[in-house]
């Protein structure tokens, strides 16, 4: 039997006859008024959590941290970047931003009783596609060390009883991701939900001119309509509207090639597998935007945020469902080790018989 459509109002837009898929649409179809009233289920907008007690893994009480794994061993951690966002906005705009988007899953959950856990975001700094070369405020991190380092988190949330993990991508360096979470995989060989997920791509059908109210007028790129929304909708005071800019995009081959970042055009190419056919940002838009920032409206953040909380719970909900807490996928079928050799590493942390998984033999590459 082949996939079933669930079409829309606009004929370039349809979504799989799934779980997901019904979830976009109810939010697609949703009245605005519906979309205001699924955001302040999340308390979006709020303040920004990172030094707020109880919000993050790093700033509970140890104790609490075991209560809340108990009922939920899944853990988002939060990737972003330093990266010139141009001058109305801040250089932590990614960073911020998928924290914000954590946060809110985090307080809707702990409504349900069982709150998802973060982690202090570990990359502030990320890594870049070359394009970015020399912007000021823009920090590149090699790629090796970016990979290191989310191995060794993965690693520590793991021996800590954080057997399902999401990281959570706000930045362009998605290969960078990816490798580390193979990475981590082949060297380890632990059984676990592991899942990279890229949030703008998760809900592109949420990003440009579809034909909804307060839809954005231009594809998501960065720092620009997008991306300026969103600010102005979860952290207004970190910007200045009357510092926001314009610039054009261009290139050196006829569009057709390239997508854009959310891939919405279904290219030939993600805009990551290329260089050389377009200026090196510093030389094409040293503003640090790509696009119009200045039509920047928090209304046209509200449905894609919308989509993004009700997805990541939705993650949340069916992990859950398949794995409850303490439980993880059946070792020899997700890896090549033994549930026999497993057993006293996959046990609660610090209960008896436990052993930590820095012990355990090395069967990877």
């Amino acid at each position: 039997m082949g996939r079933m459509w669930l079409t829309t109002e606009n004929p370039a837009i349809v979504f799989e006859d799934t779980t997901v898929g019904r979830l976009k649409k109810e939010i697609w179809d949703a009245s605005e008024e519906k979309i205001d009233e699924i955001l302040k289920e999340y308390e979006v907008p709020s303040p920004f959590e990172l030094a707020k007690p109880g919000s993050y893994i790093q700033t509970t009480v140890r104790q609490r941290v075991i209560e809340n794994r108990r009922k939920n061993d899944i853990v988002i951690i939060p990737v972003g970047s330093t990266e010139k966002h141009g001058r109305h906005m801040n250089s932590g705009m990614d960073t911020v931003t998928v924290c914000m988007i954590a946060e809110a899953v985090r307080r809707y959950t702990a409504k349900q009783g069982r709150p998802i856990n973060i982690a202090w975001p570990p990359l502030v700094y990320g890594s870049h596609p070359f394009h970015h070369i020399g912007m000021a405020g823009t920090v590149n991190i090699p790629q090796d060390v970016t990979r290191e380092l989310l191995v060794n988190v993965m690693l520590g949330l793991w021996n800590d009883g954080f057997r399902k993990q999401i990281i959570l991508n706000n930045h362009g360096q998605l290969w960078v991701l990816e490798s580390a979470l193979h990475e981590f995989m082949y060297r380890y060989q632990l059984p676990g939900i592991y899942q990279v997920l890229d949030w703008h791509r998760a809900v592109r059908e949420f990003f440009g001119p579809n034909g909804k109210p307060n839809a954005m007028e231009t594809e998501f790129i960065h720092a620009a309509e997008a991306e300026t929304s969103i600010a102005l909708l979860l952290f207004p005071e970190m910007v200045d509207m009357s510092l926001a800019q314009d610039t054009q995009t261009r290139g050196y081959l006829p569009n057709g090639h390239f997508d854009t970042s959310v891939e919405p055009f279904h290219r030939p190419h993600r805009w990551s597998e290329g260089e050389g056919h377009a200026p090196i940002e510093i030389a094409a838009q040293p503003e640090g935007v790509v696009g119009r920032a200045t039509l920047g409206d928090p209304r046209k953040a509200k449905r894609p945020l919308a989509a993004i909380l009700r997805y990541l719970t939705l993650v949340n909900d069916q992990i859950l469902e398949a794995f409850p807490p303490g439980k993880v996928p059946p070792v020899e079928e997700v890896t090549l080790r033994s549930s026999k050799d497993m057993e006293p590493y996959l046990k609660e942390p610090e209960s008896e018989g436990w052993k930590p998984v820095y012990g355990l033999p090395r069967i990877g590459f």
